[in-house]
């Protein structure tokens, strides 16, 4: 297994309260790690921290053997994508939204590309004009996802996403991730309460106070 991910002895702390405590923790590429936990135990924070949205107050995280500091921010997030429990669009239709990825790098956006991502979450060529504001919780969701997935990053954050979706919308994203994580190798980190998604775990971390506290 190669090692894409390393947390050394990580801490977080915010006006002397201690959010992490000593975290140590190794991931593999392909891995498929499920993280779970009561609400405020740190779950969150700590995936933050490996996006590199906020920085440890203590310890290191490493990517390929190096430590993120060294990496230029906006590069390293196209590496390790952050997917939000409550889904962002922006601009008036789905176009803008998933041509952002395509201006970041000073592309042109590529429909076709646009299409078949598309595809991949049951959706269709007609809603690249759809308006953000006509789409339903669940579109809303697969749209901000399959913008993190224009360009293949290395590692999938998931803070929750299928939380608060009807249970066909659900369905197809986990399949969506779980086939972007079986065939294509992409690491996923997935933060749910879902107790379905929990049951088809493969490893899952248990974080509470802070600290991970079982891993299975």
């Amino acid at each position: 297994m190669t090692e894409i991910i390393k947390l050394n002895n990580i801490n977080y702390t915010v006006n002397d309260t201690k959010i992490l405590k000593d975290i140590n923790l190794t991931i593999n590429e392909g891995d498929y790690l499920t993280f779970s936990g009561t609400s405020g135990s740190g779950k969150s924070t700590l995936m933050k921290l490996v996006a590199d949205m906020i920085s440890p107050t203590s310890g290191e995280i490493l990517y390929r053997n190096k430590n993120i500091d060294d990496y230029e921010a906006t590069d390293y997030r196209k590496q390790v994508s952050y997917c939000f429990q409550q889904p962002t669009l922006f601009g008036e239709t789905v176009f803008d939204n998933l041509a952002f990825p395509f201006k970041v790098r000073e592309q042109e956006p590529d429909s076709e590309l646009m299409v078949q991502k598309l595809k991949l979450a049951n959706l269709d060529e007609s809603f690249l004009n759809q308006k953000v504001i006509d789409l339903s919780g669940g579109q809303k969701q697969r749209i901000a996802l399959l913008r993190n997935l224009i360009f293949t990053p290395d590692v999938l954050i998931l803070d929750e996403v299928t939380t608060g979706l009807d249970k066909t919308n659900k369905n197809i994203i986990h399949s969506l991730v779980m086939d972007l994580n079986k065939n294509e190798g992409i690491t996923i980190l997935a933060i749910t309460h879902d107790q379905e998604e929990l049951d088809d775990s493969r490893k899952i971390i248990k974080v509470e106070d802070g600290r991970i506290v079982e891993d299975k």
